[in-house]
């Protein structure tokens, strides 16, 4: 898992059959403080995600067909929830 921010939208006018009613995100990875790190993924969304928001991606094919309530959707990444705060002690 880890924390990411919804930094666009993939539009497609033909996906898959187990992506239908599903929006396709890029999520920008972040640390504990919010400073990007790696590249974007392209997710597929499970909580109604938007622009700007935190939230937390699983990364692993059977992790997100799970996600996604659907079994062997070719997915490596799921939105799986939004993050309202970060709390952690040093």
């Amino acid at each position: 898992m880890l924390l990411g921010r919804v930094v666009g939208n993939i539009v497609s006018s033909q996906k898959h059959e187990k992506f239908e009613a599903k929006a396709l995100l890029m999520v920008q990875p972040i640390s504990l403080d919010g400073q990007d790190q790696g590249e974007p993924l392209l997710t597929v969304d499970t909580v109604g995600a938007g622009p700007g928001e935190t939230v937390v991606v699983v990364i692993e094919g059977r992790s997100a067909s799970q996600a996604m309530g659907k079994t062997e959707a070719p997915a490596n990444a799921a939105i799986t929830g939004i993050v309202d705060h970060i709390e952690w002690e040093l």
